[in-house]
């Protein structure tokens, strides 16, 4: 509690203002101090310092409250002649007090009031006896200058039978002061202010443990008595230390046993208590009236002073009250100015008496006169000592008849201290006035007051007074906790140097309650760091473990020397502390931080690094940053490989494989780790000082559980078993320097060498600083702590626990208003049975290609384990980038260098008559992995035997084609295996490898295809196309390309081929050079019906037409593969365009789409000359043009597609736009394909023969594979004035319309005449042909297309 009155929290405007950012944080400290015990207005310690203070003062000459008045004379009945021993005592007293040669006990006046006294022991003595001489002394000293005191009225062994209350035990609580060494062997006397003894507190006033922050204080001796642990020259733990301790302790237990007064009965009591009284009233305050009276006179006499002061004490004298007890006997000792006689003397000694005897009033006056008189005489120190007495007297009178003159205590305090160099009276001054003023709640002035005798020559002095003004400022009506807390820092220091250690302890320990937690960083290191070095200092080695901790682990501003010096301080008390339980359990380490949740933990071996050719797997390292979206990837890519091989369904119990998991993996089930493959963790280390940390024989703490082969636990449980490596192999990192303020992972393994589960729990590891780091100025070491070489590189070790908090849950309505975490079992792996484990090398693998380039490399597989693997598939989301051929491929040499500067492709030399004549041979996509229903995607790997044996490796080649779009593309792999053995926990493993390949623009290749006007083939049947090909050169010589060579065109299709090439140019090399463009057109032609007959669904017929001496056997690996791939991966981009449409299309539409649909793929290869390093390369490579419909244009490369415009707003609601069944006009327009025979140009004599007659065939071919009806109307004329100006105007005769039904691919011819009256060139491709097919019942005849512009020349002869 604060006081007996409880402060309230009253701030002013003016005090909010002033700490607004303040308020908020301090006032849960203000709470937490006002309920602590140890903010009173006081302490015991400083009580018992004043009260011994002031009754250890000397008496001195210049004030007299502590001088004598009356001397008690006493002797006992049992003396032979006790009123010779009466004279005997007189005769000594008179000598001590007149003779000289004592200046100790000084005497107020020279007539000292004497009183004899007879004690009589009523058990032991004859009690006539003792009354006869009691008459004897009323005789001679009068009735009231003797008493008869009879005591122990039972004897000794009547004592231990009833048990009366101890009188003296109030009285002597003080014996443990020395025994009173600064008074004098001498009489036995005794004082008026005795009696206030009752009131003080007992002097060890911390016998309770009182606990400060977490550090007990244990003060068993003296409060004020020096620790025997500051001279530095004793040892802490050596015996005196516990021996003085101990046997103090022993003494203060004996000193309660002790009984005083056990012969004394209650009458006993009654005796002693109208004794005093007796001695009160009828000897010393008649005594005392008869002084002032005469000391009265006096004044009367030589200063002509009034006789009021004489009527005011007798008046005063007259009552019959009892006064209350005195105040403490005060003393001094100072030289003398004037002689015992003087009246300024006398007015002081008046004064004095008054003040004993509680006549403020009076005292009041006669010190202002005495104040005055001393002035002006320039007598100082008298005029302090009445300025002194004068302001206590003032606020002692009743009823506050004048207010407290704080200006006299002030002024008395300087005249001591400065100019009297008195510093005893002084702080005697201090110690009253303080104590007024806190009584008056003037806490401030008090404070100001105690601080200002705070002075270098006395620091107990120094630490008592900053305290007591710190509990000033804490009592005050608006606490002042900062100033509070910094005096309580002012007096630890104080008591520090005082040799108060514990004193030192519980002020820093007070401080720290007000400064922790507020940001003030500097000054939380500095109490912090000095809790520690006392808590050491007493042997509180757990306490000063936890101070040096804080100072490192909070966020520390000091500088790197400070910082140094902290941290060799903590590691030698660290050490000191593990020394005391070498056995004991590991401690926690403050440092380095570690960031539990980016612990990652990572399964399997470390990556190979590229050795030569040979580039290992990317798969999965600690080096990898994670990302979602790649993550999302690989588990797409998983699914998939896992689906197809359970037959389409991803089985309940998957979970994608995690080989490394981190803070944003799904860490809510166990991790499977395979036994004999290493576990690696790497943990996120910190280092907040601005020194270097060095961490030794660094490594994990972990838990292991064993299991027998079938599953089951293990009688035995090995815990934190460092030193067992046959059942888990633990790697050390023997250095390990994390630089100043550093972040750095560490990276640990363990080994497991049998099953079971493992709990991995943290890092133990030695904690050190580095050779020749530096001290710190200004701060010594701690004994013991030597700053020399050998200790720098001092080490402790400790440990420091993992503990991953998981995610928070927050899918029931529960979680979501609790805050609940989920569990992290990322350091809880199951270790599992052997596995298979695969590693995957590629061999050549470029990481450069042209657009559509073909490149041979190899890959090898190796089995690193003591498993055979088996069904080892790899799935890829870009299946048309790699192939390993198809079912139908020759073997090609496994040797890289064997197949070196060969081609990728399988040829044949050809003859040159061949050449620009399609060479046909077929193909099943089946055989190259493109069959119905299969998954692209998902790639077999052609092991032999399907198994790859322990330790076995198998090289097979793999083609590459560059991607047709140009720039950088990750390609990811992920290769699936399986255990022949089948394991319950893991069904398969995986293996991962990011392919990064840079493509640069090669050719753009851009087709159509159109229809022949030509009818006849070689069956006379029609069916004929023509096929265009544009080839530009769009290369920019980046790659040093010189020039490219389309040395074949092939085509692949099921129903269509290429027959011949029809270009007319004469040139037969076709050569491209930078941005050249070529321009090829093929004939094509329907296969024949038997070659169509003998296929099977997915056979396609492929025709290569060659422009060089070697034919590319293009249905042949790698072409074929490449080619399927493309088509596969081109139709699964068309299929969601296909789903939008309507399913149920019926069947005579999807005839008539048939129609303008040509399933036509042209593949183009070629060869490119690249100059590397003065050496000529030839590149290879093909290019995939998809043809899907008649007059559409096709490319090899996705084409960059503008954004569409934005379309106005539309507000209103849309018509329902259902899918019509009818097809488009474009397609119904292409059912007939029509064709004119006619002589091109026609000789006629219109001078013999005005008419002009030319017969003309129309030939009408059904392109459906339904009959259809067919309407030609001839009367359709062109109207158009350009038509008439460039063809003329001519007349067909005969039947102007005709309606025909054509069957299936039928062809029709109609016989025509067209009449000419004047030469000219005409166009006769005026028909109109409608078309409907015959089973339709809605007539929608739409015009069919006109074919090319048929001209005839008419001429005269």
């Amino acid at each position: 509690m604060f006081s007996a009155n409880i402060v309230h929290l009253h701030l002013l405007d003016r005090s909010i203002k002033a700490s607004v950012p303040w308020y908020s944080n301090w006032k849960d400290t203000l709470m937490e101090m006002k309920e602590s015990s140890l903010n009173t207005a006081t302490t015991p310690w400083f009580e018992s310092y004043r009260e011994t203070f002031l009754q250890s003062m000397p008496a001195s000459d210049h004030e007299f409250l502590n001088h004598y008045l009356a001397c008690m004379l006493v002797a006992s009945s049992s003396e032979a002649e006790p009123m010779e021993q009466f004279g005997k005592l007189s005769q000594e007293q008179h000598r001590i007090q007149h003779n000289n040669d004592y200046s100790y006990p000084k005497w107020f006046i020279p007539n000292t009031l004497k009183y004899y006294v007879l004690l009589h022991d009523v058990s032991a003595g004859d009690e006539q006896r003792a009354e006869s001489i009691y008459e004897e002394m009323k005789q001679k000293y009068g009735t009231q200058g003797c008493y008869l005191l009879k005591i122990n009225s039972r004897t000794s062994n009547q004592a231990s039978d009833e048990q009366i209350p101890d009188p003296w035990s109030q009285y002597l609580q003080k014996n443990s002061i020395q025994n009173q060494e600064s008074y004098e062997d001498g009489p036995c006397t005794i004082s008026s202010n005795k009696n206030s003894d009752s009131n003080l507190l007992s002097l060890d006033g911390l016998d309770n443990e009182v606990k400060v922050d977490g550090l007990p204080n244990n003060f068993r001796a003296h409060p004020l008595q020096l620790d025997s642990s500051s001279d530095p020259s004793n040892n802490i733990d050596g015996p005196d230390h516990v021996k003085s301790a101990s046997s103090l302790h022993e003494t203060k237990k004996a000193n309660p046993g002790i009984i005083h007064g056990a012969c004394l009965t209650l009458t006993d009591h009654d005796r002693i208590r109208q004794f005093v009284q007796e001695f009160t009233f009828r000897g010393l305050l008649p005594h005392i009236e008869k002084t002032i009276r005469q000391l009265n006179d006096q004044l009367i006499s030589r200063k002509g002073l009034s006789r009021s002061l004489f009527s005011a004490t007798k008046k005063w004298f007259s009552g019959s009250k009892v006064p209350e007890k005195s105040i403490n006997e005060l003393k001094n000792t100072s030289g003398l100015l004037y002689p015992p006689e003087a009246p300024e003397l006398q007015i002081r000694k008046m004064a004095d008496l008054c003040f004993l005897v509680q006549h403020y009033d009076l005292a009041y006056s006669c010190y202002h006169t005495a104040k005055k008189d001393f002035l002006n005489d320039q007598a100082m120190l008298y005029a302090a000592g009445a300025l002194e007495m004068a302001a206590v007297s003032a606020f002692l009178q009743q009823g506050a008849a004048r207010p407290y003159p704080a200006h006299y205590m002030d002024t008395a305090i300087q005249t001591y201290r400065d100019i009297c160099k008195n510093m005893i009276l002084a702080e005697r001054c201090v110690l009253l006035s303080a104590e007024i003023l806190k009584s008056q709640s003037k806490y401030s002035e008090a404070a100001a007051l105690l601080i200002r005798l705070t002075s270098e020559d006395s620091d107990l002095r120094s630490a008592l007074l900053l305290e007591q003004a710190a509990h000033c400022f804490i009592n005050m009506k608006s606490p002042m906790v900062r100033k509070y807390a910094f005096h309580m820092i002012l007096a630890g220091h104080r008591f520090s140097k005082a040799g108060q250690k514990k004193h030192a302890l519980r002020c820093y320990c007070q401080a720290m309650q007000v400064y922790k937690g507020k940001g003030w960083s500097l000054a939380e290191d500095h109490i912090n760091f000095t809790i520690g070095r006392q808590s050491y200092t007493l042997r509180q080695l757990d306490n000063a473990v936890s101070a040096f901790r804080h100072i490192l682990i909070n966020e520390s501003k000091q500088s790197a020397a400070q910082q140094g010096s902290f941290l060799r301080e903590y590691l030698y008390v660290y050490k000191n502390v593990s020394q005391l339980s070498p056995d004991g359990p590991l401690p926690q380490l403050p440092l380095p931080y570690i960031n539990s949740s980016a612990t990652r933990v990572f399964f399997g071996h470390d990556r190979r690094p590229a050795d030569g050719e040979k580039q290992a797997a990317t798969h999965v390292s600690l080096d990898q940053e994670y990302d979602n979206e790649s993550s999302q990837q690989w588990r797409e890519l998983e699914e998939q490989v896992v689906a197809l091989v359970n037959k389409g369904v991803i089985p309940p119990n998957f979970h994608p494989t995690q080989y490394c998991l981190n803070s944003f993996s799904d860490n809510s089930r166990f991790p499977l780790a395979v036994v004999e493959e290493p576990i690696t963790v790497e943990v996120a280390f910190r280092n907040p000082l601005k020194v270097p940390l060095l961490l030794t024989n660094l490594s994990l703490l972990w838990k292991f559980q064993p299991k027998d082969c079938s599953g089951k636990n293990d009688e035995e449980v090995k815990e934190l078993v460092a030193s067992e490596p046959e059942m888990i192999g633990t790697e050390v990192i023997s250095e390990f320097l994390i630089n100043s303020e550093e972040s750095k992972v560490a990276r640990l393994k363990l080994f497991p060498h049998h099953i079971g589960e493992l709990h991995i729990l943290g890092v133990v590891y030695n904690l050190g600083t580095i050779q020749g780091s530096t001290t710190v100025d200004g701060i010594g070491a701690l004994p013991g702590c030597h700053t020399g070489k050998q200790s720098l590189g001092m080490s402790v070790r400790g440990r420091q626990d993992l503990e991953i908090q998981g995610p928070r849950l927050n899918s029931t309505k529960e979680e979501k208003t609790s805050i609940t975490y989920g569990p992290d079992r990322r350091l809880d792996p199951i270790i599992v049975e052997e596995m298979p484990l695969l590693e995957v090398f590629f061999i050549h693998f470029p990481t450069g290609l042209l657009c559509g380039e073909i490149r041979k490399a190899y890959v090898e597989f190796v089995n690193v384990s003591k498993c055979p693997l088996t069904g080892l598939k790899v799935v890829c989301k870009r299946p048309e980038f790699f192939t390993f051929g198809g079912n139908t491929t020759a073997l090609t040499p496994l040797s890289p260098s064997a197949s070196e500067n060969c081609s990728a492709y399988k040829t044949v030399v050809t003859e040159s008559t061949s050449v620009c004549t399609a060479l046909t041979s077929s193909a099943s996509s089946v055989d190259f992995g493109i069959g119905i229903g299969s998954q692209p995607e998902v790639i077999p790997v052609p092991l032999p035997d399907t198994v790859l044996l322990p330790g076995a490796s198998v090289q097979l080649p793999l083609w590459l084609r560059g991607p047709d779009e140009e720039g950088v593309h990750e390609i990811n792999f992920l290769f699936y295996y399986e255990s022949v053995k089948k394991l319950p926990k893991i069904r398969h493993r995986i293996l991962r490898h990011t392919a990064v390949i840079c493509t640069s623009r090669s050719l753009n290749a851009r087709a159509t295809v159109c229809r022949s006007n030509s009818l006849e083939d070689e069956e006379g049947r029609g069916g004929n196309m023509l096929v265009f090909v544009d080839v530009e050169n769009i290369n920019t010589s980046e790659a040093g390309v010189k020039e490219f060579h389309i040395v074949q065109v092939s085509s692949s299709s099921k129903h269509w081929k290429l027959q011949k090439s029809v270009n007319l140019s004469e040139n037969k090399d076709a050569k491209l050079g930078s941005r050249e463009k070529g321009k090829f057109c093929f004939k094509a032609i329907r296969c024949k019906e038997k070659e169509v007959a003998t296929q099977s669904s997915e056979d396609y017929t492929f025709a290569d037409i060659i422009f060089g001496n070697e034919q590319i056997i293009s249905s042949a690996s790698p072409c074929a593969d490449f080619f399927y791939r493309s088509l596969s991966s081109e139709l699964k981009k068309a299929q969601p365009s296909a789903h939008t449409e309507k399913q149920s299309v019926e069947d005579a539409v999807r005839l008539i789409q048939k129609c303008s649909e040509v399933d036509l793929n042209v593949v183009i290869l070629w060869k490119a000359y690249v100059v590397e390093d003065s050496k000529q390369l030839i590149l290879e490579g093909q290019h995939h043009v998809i043809l899907h419909t008649v007059g559409k244009e096709a490319y090899s490369s996705p084409q960059k597609q503008e954004p569409p415009e934005m379309e106005p707003l539309k507000f209103f609601r849309p018509e329902n736009t259902a899918v019509s069944s009818r097809p488009s006009v474009e397609q119904l327009s292409s059912l007939i394909k029509t064709s004119l025979h006619y002589p091109e140009s026609l000789n006629h004599p219109f001078h013999q023969k005005s008419l002009c007659l030319v017969p003309v065939t129309l030939l009408l071919s059904n392109c459906s594979k339904a009959d259809v009806d067919v309407i030609v109307d001839l009367r359709h004329k062109t109207t158009s004035p350009e038509s008439l100006e460039i063809h003329g105007s001519f007349t067909w005769l005969g039947q102007t319309q005709y309606k025909l039904q054509l069957k299936s691919e039928e062809i029709h011819s109609l016989q025509l005449k067209a009449c000419f009256v004047h030469t000219g060139v005409y166009n006769l491709g005026t028909p109109r042909v409608f078309a409907k097919l015959s089973d339709q019942v809605t007539v929608f005849e739409t015009s069919q297309q006109n074919s090319m512009p048929a001209l005839i020349i008419i001429n005269n002869v």
